[in-house]
């Protein structure tokens, strides 16, 4: 007889998988971020419906001025058929009822090795995944992912809403709640009507139907005969008290008896505090003291100034294990050069095995780049009764919060946050070492304290794009065919480098040393082309800069389009191809952006490149794993630029975009033309060298960024598509640079091949 015991059963099922599937199965219950006030009644955790017939989303993602507060509530109102002059939007804390699983999915192949490897490589949307972000809180706002994360559930959970209110109506009048519809905020049945306020409490108690009668067909993605579509351009409902200025963002948080902080760092490396001096900062007015960090000091105030001129007159020193400047990197740079070995990220077909001597090879450089969100990092902070209240704006909240508490000797349940919104960001605020700066100067000083960043500690402290250099050789046929491509990117293990501070709250420099000489697959996204090139192979070369680095808009797309459409304009050029049908000729079954192509060649009366035109050609397509014909979103761009005594103008854009099914066209138009901008940003400036492990240039002024005077004319043709919708927020980023290098060479024959175009380099 064999005798069994529950132990055992337990580590037989584990073996079978049997556990891992019942721990994937088994229900849980997460509170809801959007707690019912007096009288109100919840439905789901998405949204709660007032007695005067106030309906108010909850908001699990950043609003960062994405619009993102402005579409899933739109969803929400669409399906519920609410009165959009009665919704509203209230962020929600981190819950395990808002996960963001695609984006988890994505993140868990490199930066997740608590997964089981076999579920996130071969199922990423498996309910492992689910179960990890669920358990984790993982709300976090990135990479374009809050539609594919929350659209469904947000219409689930309205369907449901719609029903029950209908069923209430429905008892009332005696008739069945299938004949019921819902519009303005109503019930209604023929010429008989009540309103959502006046039925909410009593829906609230019913069971929600199982599955929720969706108004919208979701397998087809299309609005079912008779309803409202979806793609509408409500206007945002964060817009009119950004335009009266009534608009907080984590900058204007104020409490009774706040104090304000500044802050030093030291230089971009392993710096430490030395010395300071103290007695000097008591003359300043409105002065309370310093906290003192392990590699920063603080001054608090009675206001933001104070503290800021105290830190001057402490003048503090810090001691630096190595003070890393640009010649430096570029010294790195150029021996990692060398280098004969690389990681293969990417392949297509066989590779470049059979490339031999290359017909073409080209180099390309990027520098760093900073983020440079108007709001630089700012948090509060308040310590009291043994929890710690946190306001702060974050694309990561619970890994902030759970950093925060490690950080004051907290549990994580003692951390309460209160998501603020962003002025801007950019990626930066997927970081949170302000947060818990912010934190510990409230635990010194045992009030409010409100830390901000200057514009020079931004610079300083936040985590810059990485520098990145990369040779591009081809194999040509003779009319300029590509048969083999292969592109070589020497850049440090920025997204393995992130990854670390992120999931394993590791310092700057112990990530650093984690990702050293890894390969990661994060540094090439873009570096694909969507042309139909047999064999295509993308390796990584990591080596160490000495600056940390960091994620940022437009990810790796915003240097890998660039190197590879500046390479296929010239080899467009070389050959006396015609850059627009060249592409078109290479593009194969991409339809879609085919149609991109040629629409944005109409738009601008594309002259076909030719010299002194001044008009540059590029196209994009973003979405992971995507093939031609399928999911994703692709963009075509036409720029028209011309250098000008004191630099480059750019003086217009012609686009066409298709990211599928479009939700609100004006957001997504606002998205393209703020990433175009951003793009020119960084295509013209958004730099600066390095000298002692300080950078030489802080200043927005200074930083070749576009002002209105100078922000180019944006034309946009979007293409109606049934595709599953695609977040524009990245592609206008992605296209702008190699779209104004290729009308730079139109204007001037001169060919760029570094990022910013007129950079001396490092």
């Amino acid at each position: 007889m064999v005798l069994l015991s529950r132990r055992g059963v337990l580590a037989g099922a584990a073996v079978g998988g049997g556990l891992l599937v019942a721990w994937a199965l088994w229900p849980r219950n997460y509170r809801t971020g959007l707690e019912p006030g007096e009288n109100e009644a919840g439905f789901d955790a998405w949204l709660k419906i007032a007695p005067d017939g106030i309906v108010t989303v909850a908001l699990p993602q950043l609003e960062m001025g994405q619009g993102v507060s402005t579409i899933l509530p739109q969803v929400v109102a669409t399906e519920l058929g609410a009165d959009w002059r009665q919704v509203a939007v209230q962020p929600v804390a981190p819950s395990g009822a808002y996960t963001n699983v695609p984006l988890a999915a994505k993140w868990g192949r490199l930066w997740l090795p608590s997964l089981t490897p076999g579920f996130v490589e071969t199922r990423p949307e498996d309910l492992v995944v689910r179960r990890w972000a669920e358990a984790n809180r993982f709300m976090a706002t990135a990479e374009g992912t809050s539609l594919a994360a929350f659209e469904q559930p947000c219409r689930e959970a309205a369907a449901a809403a719609r029903s029950m209110l209908a069923q209430i109506a429905a008892d009332r009048w005696g008739v069945s709640w299938e004949e019921c519809d819902a519009a303005a905020g109503f019930i209604v049945h023929g010429n008989k009507r009540l309103r959502f306020g006046a039925l909410a409490q009593e829906a609230a108690e019913l069971d929600p139907p199982d599955p929720a009668p969706l108004r919208v067909d979701a397998a087809a993605e299309q609005p079912v005969e008779g309803q409202n579509d979806v793609s509408t351009s409500l206007p945002r409902l964060d817009l009119p008290s950004k335009v009266d200025g009534s608009h907080l963002f984590a900058g204007d948080v104020r409490l009774p008896g706040m104090l304000y902080a500044a802050i030093r760092h030291g230089a971009v490396n392993q710096s430490l505090l030395g010395s300071f001096d103290a007695e000097d900062a008591r003359k300043i007015p409105g002065y309370v003291g310093a906290v003192k960090g392990k590699r920063w000091l603080a001054a608090v105030a009675e206001n933001w100034w104070a503290a800021e001129r105290a830190l001057d007159a402490m003048n503090p020193r810090f001691s630096t294990v190595e003070r890393i400047d640009s010649a430096e990197i570029e010294a790195r740079m150029s021996e990692a050069r060398e280098s004969a070995s690389s990681y293969r990220i990417a392949q297509r077909g066989e590779g470049a095995d059979n490339m031999g001597t290359p017909d073409l090879t080209l180099h390309y450089d990027i520098l760093p780049a900073l983020h440079l969100p108007l709001e630089t990092a700012s948090a509060t902070a308040w310590l009291r009764d043994g929890r710690l209240e946190l306001w702060l704006a974050s694309q990561a909240p619970e890994k902030a919060r759970a950093a925060v508490a490690a950080a004051v000797g907290l549990s994580t349940e003692d951390v309460i946050l209160y998501p603020m919104p962003a002025g801007g960001s950019f990626d930066a605020r997927l970081e949170h070492a302000h947060a818990i700066e912010a934190a510990l100067i409230a635990r010194e000083t045992g009030k409010p304290v409100q830390l901000v960043w200057s514009r020079w500690q931004d610079a300083l402290a936040s985590y810059p794009r990485a520098p990145v250099a990369a040779k591009v050789s081809a194999r040509l046929a003779e009319d300029g065919t590509i048969g083999i491509l292969r592109t070589r990117l020497i850049t440090p293990s920025w997204g393995r480098e992130f990854g670390a501070r992120l999931f394993d709250n590791r310092t700057s420099w112990a990530a650093i040393d984690d990702s050293e000489g890894k390969s990661d697959p994060m540094v090439g996204e873009g570096a694909m082309p969507p042309y139909a090139i047999p064999d295509v192979v993308v390796d990584h070369v990591p080596f160490r800069t000495g600056l940390p680095a960091g994620k940022m808009r437009g990810q790796a797309h915003g240097y890998t389009a660039f190197i590879i459409e500046s390479f296929i304009d010239e080899v467009a050029h070389r050959h006396d191809r015609e850059p627009l049908s060249y592409r078109i000729g290479l593009l194969g079954e991409d339809v879609r952006l085919v149609e991109c192509l040629q629409r944005a060649a109409r738009l601008a009366e594309w002259g076909g490149g030719e010299s002194g035109a001044g008009q540059g050609l590029a196209c994009h397509r973003m979405g992971e794993g995507e093939e031609a014909g399928q999911g994703g979103g692709r963009i075509a761009c036409v720029a028209t630029a011309k250098q000008e005594e004191g630099g480059v103008r750019v003086t217009g854009f012609s686009v066409a975009v298709d990211i599928g099914r479009i939700v609100n066209l004006d957001i997504a138009r606002q998205q393209i033309e703020g990433g175009l901008v951003y793009g020119t940003g960084l295509a013209l400036g958004s730099t600066t060298a390095w000298e002692r492990g300080l950078p030489v240039n802080a200043r927005l002024g200074s930083m070749g960024l576009p002002v209105l005077a100078d922000s180019p004319a944006i034309e946009i043709d979007f293409i109606a598509s049934d595709a599953p919708p695609f977040d524009p927020g990245e592609l206008g980023v992605a296209v702008a640079a190699p779209a104004i290098a290729n009308a730079l060479f139109s204007a001037t024959g001169l060919r760029l091949r570094q990022l910013p175009l007129l950079s001396g380099g490092l």
